[in-house]
């Protein structure tokens, strides 16, 4: 049998205890995101995961394709930036082998104009900015057919695309644009349908700008998303705890006043 004097111990203890601690700060991912609020978020959540022994490493993206790609190429080890029927499509388009973890957000599409103050003033012809991605595209024109501008034909599910558009009393013309460069098209456009964090981006604030709001019970609610067999990693529940942790709920409320709204 072996024998170690207390000090020994003690001193071997207080290695192992510094090498634990080494190994749990160690522990670092990469989380891409998009300018605004996911940004703004995420870090938020970095604050409160550094307590928990995760470093994040925020890599913003300036547009939606970029970093589902980045994810499945391992380049990331998560992102939060999109919401669930858009990870649909882009799985069924690309192929990509992801999954979502945790709700995070939800951003309610908002209407804008330079020109008018209700939809009801859209002239004849009207100019209307879309963006050009299925998935957001369809969320803007569903969001017309809300608040009654326009008929959409029947079963076209979440992605109806301009050719879906039966009833179109006023005669729009719909102009399909990248949706980073939808508040630039303020300045040629009647109206641009904008997401939140592109709207935020560019100064606009969708509780005071926006003449119409899509409803917040949409099925648009954002989520963090990692690889297939990820989900259960150490890191990934971190990630998820420290996204759902009360101090983060607190930040989203306080600074965005129910332009951006937590979705757990």
């Amino acid at each position: 049998m072996r024998t170690f004097s207390l000090a020994a111990l003690t001193s071997a203890l207080a290695i192992s205890a510094t090498m634990a601690a080494t190994m749990v700060s160690a522990e670092e991912i990469k989380v891409g995101v998009s300018p605004g609020e996911h940004g703004e978020i995420m870090e938020e959540v970095a604050k409160v995961a550094k307590d928990k022994g995760l470093t994040i490493d925020i890599v913003e993206f300036t547009d939606y394709v970029v970093p589902n790609q980045a994810l499945a190429d391992g380049d990331l080890q998560a992102n939060s930036f999109q919401h669930q029927p858009y990870l649909d499509n882009q799985i069924k388009d690309r192929g990509f082998d992801l999954v979502a973890i945790a709700r995070t957000i939800t951003t309610p599409m908002g209407v804008y104009s330079d020109k008018l103050k209700s939809l009801d003033e859209l002239p004849d012809g009207a100019k209307v900015a879309i963006p050009n991605d299925p998935t957001n595209g369809g969320r803007a024109l569903l969001l017309l057919q809300d608040k009654g501008a326009i008929t959409l034909a029947e079963n076209t599910g979440l992605t109806p695309s301009p050719l879906d558009v039966t009833g179109n009393p006023k005669n729009f013309r719909f102009l399909e644009l990248d949706a980073a460069q939808l508040p630039r098209a303020l300045a040629d456009a009647d109206i641009a349908i904008i997401n939140t964090n592109y709207a935020l981006d560019a100064g606009l604030n969708p509780n005071e700008d926006a003449i119409a709001m899509e409803k917040p019970d949409s099925p648009y609610a954002n989520i963090i998303v990692v690889r297939n067999g990820d989900e259960d990693a150490a890191w990934a529940k971190q990630l998820v705890e420290a996204y759902h942790d009360p101090a983060v709920k607190q930040f989203i409320e306080e600074k965005y006043q129910g332009a951006v709204i937590p979705a757990w």
